[in-house]
């Protein structure tokens, strides 16, 4: 690379480990399925990428982390690791909840997207997309019975609707450049 300043954005918060990297140079992505292996596969993964990429750690300039919710230790695992990276990088670390990395960044318009919470309940959040990334919060992220979303979503007719989507990492650095919270707090399943 070039010193281009890069956003690299980390997602542990589902049964995938999804990194990307994000800049005016170019993007690069990795997602894998890894169950509960966040840790075990977090620091090589990034590694792959970075090598991939031909990009160095010098040139992230900030780190995107996805808060959840989502799986107790797979949000602390990828948190601490973004925190450890910061620190060490001397770079920031905002917050994204992890249900804008769901959203399907070549559709624009209303999505619903969702993960299940177990017992008949689901986190939701009904956005507009634009530009690749959550443009606006038409419902706020938060846990719902499942049937109560469903008849919410009633209220929006041809609505995508993206339940338990594998998270996509570039959306998460897109959305952190745009409104990536500096005093953010994890949230679990």
């Amino acid at each position: 690379m070039t010193g281009t300043p890069l956003t690299l954005a980390i997602e542990t918060a589902t049964p995938y480990l999804a990194l990307g990297l994000l800049g005016s140079a170019g993007s690069w992505h990795e997602t894998r399925q890894v169950g509960r292996a966040h840790a075990e596969q977090l620091p090589e993964a990034l590694g792959a990428l970075l090598a991939a990429s031909g990009v160095s750690k010098h040139d992230i300039a900030s780190i995107i982390i996805g808060t959840g919710p989502g799986s107790y230790t797979g949000v602390r695992v990828g948190a601490s690791f973004a925190l450890g990276l910061g620190r060490a990088w001397g770079v920031s670390v905002r917050g994204v909840p992890t249900l804008e990395a769901l959203i399907d960044a070549q559709h624009e318009g209303l999505q619903a997207v969702t993960l299940d919470a177990r017992k008949e309940q689901l986190y939701g959040a009904v956005y507009r997309v634009a530009s690749g990334a959550v443009a606006e919060i038409v419902t706020a992220p938060g846990k719902f019975a499942q049937t109560d979303f469903a008849a919410h979503l009633t209220e929006f007719p041809g609505i995508l609707q993206r339940p338990d989507a594998v998270p996509d990492a570039l959306a998460l650095a897109r959305a952190g450049q745009a409104h990536g919270a500096a005093d953010w707090t994890l949230a679990y399943l």
